[in-house]
């Protein structure tokens, strides 16, 4: 079986996105470059990182991340990547409103999961195969799953800015041990990589 894993790029101070995330500003009032720059600018050398981020059979993401629509599907959004998403694979939408499924170029299907995290786990398991499951994010999804105990490895892209508020990875997580699997310094991010330690 594979393991489940998340990447995700975070501030120094820990924060996925700043405040106010709307349509024009996904990752809020924040310049984005701050931290995501690492893969684009500089990809050859983050180019074994960026690859691995979407190497799973499945993927799972809260509605934060598929788009800027609140409440009720009153709009035809498809996602924020344009008609051939990158995860050319099944992905778990995480919602409170159901929504039939969207299929994209390149083999992504969107599927709209209104029962919780651990259907949508369920549900990617069972379409991933032996293949890894990517918690996509943001960073209340990777929260949930790093509370339930259902991540096995937390791979943290740490960029150099403060944020000072936002989104942050680990709020409302229990305390835990974590094992640190590998650092790894490049010129825009430090790549971390925990394991939860499980007793």
């Amino acid at each position: 079986m594979g393991k489940v894993f998340s990447d995700i790029a975070v501030s120094a101070d820990g924060f996925a996105t700043g405040l106010n995330q709307r349509e024009e500003a996904p990752f809020g009032d924040i310049d984005e470059n701050w931290l995501h720059a690492w893969m684009f600018e500089t990809y050859d050398e983050n180019r074994a990182e960026v690859d691995a981020i979407v190497d799973s059979g499945a993927t799972i993401m809260g509605r934060n991340m598929f788009g800027p629509v609140r409440g009720e599907w009153d709009r035809d959004w498809r996602g924020w990547w344009g008609p051939n998403p990158p995860y050319h694979g099944p992905v778990f939408v995480l919602t409170h409103f159901s929504h039939d499924p969207i299929e994209m170029e390149g083999g992504t299907t969107f599927h709209f999961v209104t029962d919780g995290i651990h259907s949508a786990m369920e549900q990617a398991r069972a379409a991933a195969g032996d293949q890894n499951i990517s918690i996509a994010g943001g960073a209340t999804t990777v929260n949930q799953y790093l509370a339930a105990g259902r991540l096995d490895e937390l791979r943290l892209h740490v960029t150099p800015c403060i944020l000072g508020a936002g989104e942050r990875v680990f709020d409302g997580v229990p305390p835990q041990a974590l094992e640190r699997v590998s650092v790894r310094a490049a010129s825009l991010v430090t790549h971390i990589t925990y394991r939860p330690v499980r007793e």
